[in-house]
């Protein structure tokens, strides 16, 4: 009886062995077993470049409304923060002095028509007394320039009271724009002149709205040269934004016109986009991201994110179904993504098959069992360890 539990625990661990090595990735020969692995195949696609920039949004127009002529403010004819149409009355300044002014004008182009038809019925009346020789030729020329500067002085008269009138309707200020409006800057019993530096208020149309991009110079100059070099194609001009709080605005903008100037402090470009605002939801002054197609690469190729694994220096490999189906490391240039893809830009050809499941203990010329990655994957333990574990079951 002694005997018999040495050979009983010899018997067990015998059994473990051979269960392990049902277990293990050994065929019944003791050579390795070939895994599993998902592919899919590559080709060439056109791929978008979306660059994302920075930019702050600029009203579409800005006026800063200024009085044009002196005069104390008597009334505030707007509602603060208000939208106002172009022409609306704004501030209203006193403008007694200006009424007199208009008074007086008229009165003056009165007189001087008055003066100017003396002056034409006296030369009329030496016309034919001159011809006569009855007044001397000298007195009807005389009498022919009184009536010439009686007409320039009516003229004068005239201007002065559309001058007046101009001075007098100015005393109304009314809004050059129509928008948004914001706060007054002055009250009523204010001061105000034409020549002030501080505006009475700032009226801005929002719908449209600008919204400037800053891009790198030498960004810039990269994309300039590869469209010359017939690298990559021309994208769209369609912007998309996304907002501060990273949410996306609905509507879609476009790019209006590149600046031909590059700032000295930042060695930026300014790029300007047009985007509708009819909600109201851009303010000026909002920080944006634009995102936007700049270019196309015709020859790039889209690999799932899954199958790109990186070095330790940080360059990029995929695994190939290779020759034999051995696995097969090459490098590839992948410097951005698209939605769950890699970009990849050289490293691959057409055709070539990118392992892009069971790559996790994959190694330079593993035995593979290649399937498409779209066809089911094998989940759960392998078939040798079911075979002994049923075995197992039965025997008890």
């Amino acid at each position: 009886m002694l005997h018999k539990k040495p050979l009983l625990l010899a018997g067990a661990l015998c059994a473990m062995t051979l269960s392990l090595g049902a277990c293990s990735g050994k065929d019944d020969k003791g050579g390795n077993r070939a895994a599993q692995v998902g592919f899919v195949v590559v080709r060439e696609e056109a791929v978008p470049i979306t660059t994302a920039l920075g930019g702050r949004t600029v009203a579409f127009e800005t006026s800063e409304v200024r009085p044009q002529v002196n005069g104390i403010i008597r009334q505030r004819l707007f509602t603060e923060g208000g939208t106002v149409r172009a022409g609306q009355p704004l501030f209203q300044i006193d403008a007694s002095l200006y009424k007199a002014a208009v008074d007086q004008a008229a009165a003056n182009l009165a007189s001087a028509r008055a003066s100017a038809q003396a002056a034409e019925e006296k030369a009329k009346r030496f016309e034919p007394l001159a011809k006569m020789q009855a007044v001397a030729e000298q007195d009807y020329t005389d009498a022919l320039a009184q009536a010439r500067v009686a007409r320039a002085a009516v003229a004068q008269s005239a201007a002065s009271l559309e001058t007046a009138r101009i001075n007098l309707r100015y005393s109304t200020i009314t809004a050059p724009i129509g928008g948004h409006i914001g706060r007054s800057l002055v009250t009523p019993g204010a001061l105000v002149s034409a020549s002030q530096a501080t505006p009475l208020a700032v009226i801005q149309r929002t719908d449209p709205m600008y919204v400037d991009i800053q891009q790198s110079a030498a960004d810039m100059t990269r994309l300039r040269q590869s469209l010359a070099s017939g690298g990559v194609t021309a994208g769209s001009t369609s912007v998309r934004l996304k907002l501060e709080d990273g949410s996306d605005y609905g509507l879609p903008g476009t790019v209006q016109f590149s600046e031909v100037t590059v700032n000295e402090a930042t060695g930026t470009v300014t790029l300007r986009a047009r985007f509708p605002n009819p909600s109201g939801l851009l303010m000026p002054g909002m920080f944006v991201t634009a995102l936007f197609d700049q270019a196309v690469n015709p020859a790039a190729m889209l690999v799932p994110q899954a199958a790109v694994q990186r070095d330790f220096d940080g360059s990029a490999f995929v695994y190939l179904v290779g020759k034999d189906n051995k696995a097969e490391r090459r490098k590839v240039e992948a410097d951005r993504t698209v939605g769950a893809n890699w970009v990849v830009t050289g490293g691959l050809k057409p055709g070539d098959r990118v392992i892009t499941q069971g790559v996790g203990n994959l190694k330079q010329g593993s035995a593979i069992k290649p399937v498409p990655a779209t066809s089911p994957q094998r989940v759960g333990a392998p078939a040798g360890k079911s075979a002994d574990k049923s075995a197992a079951t039965k025997g008890q």
